[in-house]
């Protein structure tokens, strides 16, 4: 570790929105990260979420040594960590969320005072740790059966049904329950582990598989694994799965992990990962990580996908056999630009991570599958966006800024279409204000200046002041910046939608709405966004007959496009059709994606005398096969009493 507190350190520092006098902040270079990714100390850096006070004491490095107990639904073993602390500083502060802590000492065998404070029920609680003058400390602990960022599967909630399975999901702040550090986005950590599981069983994470020597070769009958991570990293990143998993490369840098009965499929519809790769870096700038991987997880994953670096978990519904859903996987990859090389550095600004991972997502299709396409998803998400203003209470709401303020509230909050659309937003009337080779030539160069670093709003507004508007204060004045971050609504210089994205279908949807015949000609010639675009356009209010004639004609019940069957039941349940009943409780009881399962069990809860009994007799069902970040949404609705 290089010698901290060094007077060129602490001079760059204050170049760096008043970035903390802590570590080496060397800027990053298009090819390198820093050693140690600074700290800020500005207002707006401080983290709500964290029990961590990094501008003391932070975490610069995690080494975990953990044995996987499939049957005990446990890790244990310990997590070294390296600490980078102020002079006189004592002790450093983590986070915990239910960690059963045996002991913590210096590395040399000499035990330390630790002390758990008072649990926040959504934060955890913090872990104060005496250190004296260790700048190295082991935590001997155990993770709880019922830890939050960790799924366990049994064999039968598997595809294969084989072994069991185990996967996490860090992001927000559920990290902290399986992994003892500071499990804020804006301390960037490298990492080294090594995993033990049970002969038969194959351990990935989301690094670069570690071929250094271990010393502490497997018990028999174990398995043994060993990854790290070279770059500082925001700790929702570090990611584990174990379970049957086999692998198959896509490209020189490319490939997918999944169940042995999934691969194939996983394989088709993954075909051009190397391409998307290759059309983000060509506007982006390199692809800093090594591999892209992806791990096809069993239905229970919660989200669409997760950009853990180096591997992206995604869930098996984007399979559909036609790759019209792989603009998941394009959101992901470019994830590896905004969100894990320029992280938020606190929840409430969320939108640096998701917004221009949109736009980015949709640039990339673009280059890819065409103009057209991507201006309807483009059409789409602004939908999605003013659905989510409206939700959020109307265009006045402050929920509806793109910074928000998340004091003593979930960071999940935050995770709505106001970051992801209205950020996209922001970005497309940039592009569309200075011109889209000017644009593209600037966020090159704003993931350069910020690589493997926290950012806030406000140094996102700086550096595009400093490097895009330079001082044109006709320009400033025309893009309204603080207006689109800090303001709620969309501004009038938003780019509207193209009118013409989806005129057949809305013809369609017309004709339709007038008593005319399901076409089902043209339902086979569109693509999925298209037949989006003419189901979610469709009167809310149908007969059974009509109904009918919809699912008869375009085979709706049993569609296995996971975004056609949701849009689909959403219909259904909204006028009580019978019929479409087998087709739900098979969706729900073999699919754990949060998007698509709270809606429908809301919508049915909310429906006293028709839905809720169904979805009364569904939930104690499907709840086994959901991940806590879904039932922890869905137990309100007090559906298993």
């Amino acid at each position: 570790m290089r010698k901290l507190f060094t007077a060129a350190a602490v001079l760059l520092a204050s170049c760096q929105q008043g970035a903390a006098p802590q570590g080496n902040t060397a800027a990053a270079t298009s090819t390198s990260a820093p050693a140690i990714a600074p700290i800020l100390s500005t207002p707006d850096a401080a983290d709500p979420h964290s029990f961590a006070k990094p501008l003391e004491a932070r975490v610069t490095h995690v080494a975990l040594d953990l044995d996987v107990d499939m049957a005990g639904k446990r890790l244990a073993g310990t997590a070294a960590l390296d600490i980078d602390a102020r002079p006189g500083v004592s002790a450093i502060t983590l986070d915990d969320k239910g960690l059963e802590i045996a002991s913590i000492d210096d590395g040399q065998g000499h035990a330390l005072a630790f002390q758990v404070g008072a649990v926040d029920p959504k934060l955890g609680a913090p872990l104060t740790v005496r250190i004296g003058a260790a700048r190295k400390i082991v935590v001997h602990y155990k993770s709880a059966p019922d830890a939050s960022a960790l799924q366990w599967l049994t064999p039968q909630q598997t595809v294969g049904r084989k072994l069991p399975f185990l996967f996490s999901q860090g992001e927000s702040i559920e990290n902290r329950s399986w992994i003892p550090t500071q499990d804020s986005p804006g301390v960037r950590q490298t990492w080294e582990a090594k995993i033990t599981v049970p002969a038969g069983f194959t351990a990935v994470m989301s690094g670069q598989k570690d071929d250094r020597a271990d010393p502490a070769p497997p018990l028999p009958g174990r398995a043994r694994f060993a990854y790290r991570m070279v770059h500082p990293v925001p700790s929702y990143g570090i990611a584990i799965a174990v379970g049957d998993l086999a692998f198959r490369s896509l490209g020189a840098r490319t490939g997918v992990w999944s169940e042995p009965a999934t691969l194939d499929a996983a394989a088709a519809e993954l075909g051009d990962s190397e391409k998307m790769v290759s059309a983000a870096e060509a506007l982006y700038g390199p692809y800093r990580w090594g591999r892209y991987d992806v791990l096809v997880l069993p239905p229970s994953f919660p989200y669409g996908g997760m950009e853990n670096p180096n591997m992206t978990f995604l869930t098996p519904t984007f399979i559909v056999g036609d790759k019209s859903l792989v603009s998941l996987v394009a959101h992901e990859l470019a994830h590896s630009w905004s969100g894990n090389l320029a992280t938020n550095t606190t929840w409430g600004d969320i939108w640096l991570n998701e917004g221009m991972t949109t736009y980015a997502e949709r640039r990339i299709v673009e280059s890819l599958y065409g103009k057209k396409v991507a201006a309807q998803q483009v059409a789409l998400g602004i939908e999605s966006q003013n659905q989510a203003i409206e939700e959020a209470g109307g265009p006045a709401n402050p929920d509806t800024r793109l910074h928000q303020s998340l004091n003593g509230r979930d960071p999940n909050d935050a995770l709505t279409d106001i970051a992801y659309e209205k950020g996209a937003a922001f970005l497309r009337m940039i592009e569309a204000t200075v011109g889209r080779d000017k644009f593209d030539a600037y966020l090159k160069g704003y993931f350069d200046r910020h690589a493997f670093q926290p950012v806030t709003s406000s140094i996102f507004l700086a550096d595009i002041r400093a490097n895009l508007v330079k001082n044109d204060q006709f320009l400033e004045q025309k893009l309204r910046l603080e207006e689109w971050i800090y303001k709620p609504g969309i501004p009038a210089n938003a780019v509207p939608a193209d009118p013409t994205a989806f005129a057949q279908q809305d013809k369609s949807v017309a004709a339709f709405g007038a008593g005319g015949a399901p076409d089902r000609a043209a339902w086979n010639r569109w693509t999925t966004d298209e037949r989006l675009q003419f189901l979610t356009h469709l009167p809310r209010k149908l007969s059974a007959e009509r109904l009918a004639a919809l699912d008869d004609g375009f085979g709706l019940s049993v569609s296995h496009n996971s975004e056609i069957r949701f849009a689909w039941l959403d219909l259904a349940i909204a006028n009580r059709f019978d019929p479409a009943r087998a087709s739900l409780d098979d969706f729900l009881l073999s699919n754990g994606r949060g998007k698509f399962v709270k809606p429908l069990f809301v919508a049915l809860a909310k429906d006293t005398a028709w839905g809720r009994p169904i979805a009364a007799a569904l939930y104690p069902r499907a709840r086994p096969l959901y991940h806590p970040l879904v039932t922890r949404a869905l137990d309100p609705l007090n559906l298993t009493k």
